[in-house]
């Protein structure tokens, strides 16, 4: 979604790098070029203004002027610019202290709430919590079924009492849930609500009647993050005509310029809590703007990532991994090579993984390009094979190709290079787990690759080589006993002794070389 965005910024910046000292027209510039950037994405313009005075006042300052690299210091200042328009800290859910949590969702007609209802009540029972959907949408006709179909695939529970479509009190339904979560033990209520087509006095009162029958701990507003501007002029006249206490983006994997989820936290106060990226239940994450201020600088998001595999890869899995890894190449075989790569697939997909990362931005096309069908590809061939070889790859001939080929739906050269990838992989991920850090890069710290290298040079530098010419031996034996004796008499670059004639001097060996 921020990808116009990102890259208006990158090339803004890149005209800022290698610069030792910025001009206050090198500032207006680039605050104009951030200005463009901002406006093109659709983001509302009190809030393009608040940032660029904010972001000019902190460049014209001594934190640019006196850094060593401005163009960083500039790049850091934006930084944390957008993280406070995208509301600063992250806001967690405020949990009831006796339960049930009642957390109400509000918003049009088309926004997403009854899938972000299921959405949230799986990320609710990931985190350890029992919650159940209610049903209070019975205008939209198949609104209640829809509702149980989510929440039958998220696994959680759902009261509906009232088939819908126009039939039944939304209210009573949201009063009667609460007695009903207390007898089932359910400790987080999410009562999903019907939304219109636009504003409207019957949806702000309808939302108004619920709210104040259940009385809620949050809540939220859900808000297509694709609509633009209406975003904001809806999210204004919820929190006059009805009042929320957070906001919901979904669809943030659309292809719109997403100024709507910059601007909403500024515009109306309230924070952004989660973030829908995707059509799958776990598509959804609690919203960290600095996070996504990184994301869209082209900064990535380590975390996020990392959050991703804790949550996927089991910790005995990793460390048996490792052991495995650690014995030697041969102890990593393609059934394990299988196994990580199902691992990896559970994380979601690939293309995103690889856009979390720092520097991805720059690969922006062939991220979008890749085939994720390609991992299937793989797992087929693998699969195809025996137990024998997939234990031990090496006995694969030509005949063996051409029956996994034949098993696997591909080309017999797709299952050679599968091979031949494996063997590479192997032997890279044994030499790290070994602690040889990352093979081909001599010389650098903890990244290995430099062990045979460095044992060359200390045995090359072992000794001083001795000089075949027995008179020049001799000479070099004497001249080394002199220094012996005299570190021994407390002067160890062997400079002249009191009483000794300065004449008669000679520099050690080593100095003579050194100085030529």
């Amino acid at each position: 979604m921020f990808d116009t965005l990102s890259d208006r910024l990158a090339s803004t910046f890149k005209n800022l790098r290698g610069k030792g000292r910025l001009s206050e027209a090198d500032i207006d510039a680039t605050a104009r070029e951030i200005r463009i950037a901002l406006l093109e994405a659709d983001v509302a313009l009190p809030v393009v203004r608040a940032f660029i005075k904010q972001v000019k006042e902190r460049a014209t300052g001594s934190e640019v002027s006196q850094a060593l690299n401005p163009a960083q210091q500039v790049i850091k200042i934006v930084n944390e610019e957008l993280v406070g328009i995208l509301g600063g800290e992250t806001r967690r859910l405020r949990l009831a202290k006796t339960a049930p949590t009642v957390i109400m969702l509000a918003g049009l007609q088309g926004a997403g709430k009854t899938t972000l209802a299921g959405k949230l009540g799986r990320w609710l029972k990931g985190q350890g919590h029992a919650p159940m959907l209610v049903a209070c949408d019975l205008q939209r006709p198949n609104a209640v079924n829809q509702l149980s179909v989510v929440a039958e695939r998220a696994g959680v529970a759902i009261f509906a009492p009232e088939p819908g479509n126009g039939v039944g009190d939304p209210v009573q339904v949201a009063k009667d849930s609460i007695e009903y979560a207390r007898g089932k033990q359910h400790d987080i209520v999410i009562v999903d609500t019907a939304g219109r087509l636009g504003i409207d006095q019957e949806l702000m009162q309808q939302a108004a009647d619920i709210r104040d029958a259940v009385n809620p701990d949050e809540v939220l507003f859900v808000v297509d993050a694709m609509i633009g501007q209406d975003a904001v002029n809806t999210a204004e006249a919820f929190r006059d005509g009805v009042g929320f206490d957070g906001v919901v983006l979904s669809k943030l994997d659309g292809d719109a310029r997403g100024g709507a989820a910059l601007s909403i936290a500024h515009v109306t106060g309230k924070q952004i809590m989660f973030a829908s990226n995707g059509e799958k239940l776990d598509d959804f994450d609690a919203f960290h703007p600095d996070r996504m201020a990184s994301r869209i600088l082209g900064m990535g998001d380590m975390l996020s990532l990392i959050e991703k595999a804790e949550q996927t890869f089991s910790q005995a899995e990793a460390e048996k991994m490792a052991a495995k890894l650690a014995k030697g190449p041969k102890e990593f075989t393609l059934d394990d090579f299988l196994a990580q790569m199902e691992q990896v697939r559970k994380m979601g997909s690939i293309s995103k993984l690889l856009g979390m990362l720092p520097g991805m931005g720059q690969m922006k096309d062939q991220i979008n390009n890749l085939d994720e069908r390609e991992v299937d590809r793989t797992a087929a061939i693998i699969k195809s094979m025996t137990p024998a070889e997939r234990q031990e790859p090496t006995i694969i001939n030509g005949s063996r190709r051409a029956r996994i080929a034949k098993g696997s739906g591909v080309d017999v050269s797709a299952v050679k290079g599968l091979v031949e990838r494996f063997f590479e992989a192997r032997k890279m991920m044994s030499k790290m787990a070994q602690g040889g850090g990352m093979p081909g890069m001599p010389g650098m710290p903890g990244m290995g690759g430099g062990g045979a290298r460095k044992k060359k040079q200390v045995k090359q530098a072992k000794g001083k080589r001795k000089s075949g010419n027995p008179m020049k031996r001799k000479a070099e034996e004497e001249a080394a006993a002199a220094r012996r004796e005299a570190a021994q008499a407390g002067n160890p670059l062997g400079l002249p002794q009191a009483g000794q004639d300065p004449q008669n001097f000679e520099l050690p060996e080593e100095f003579k070389k050194f100085m030529g």
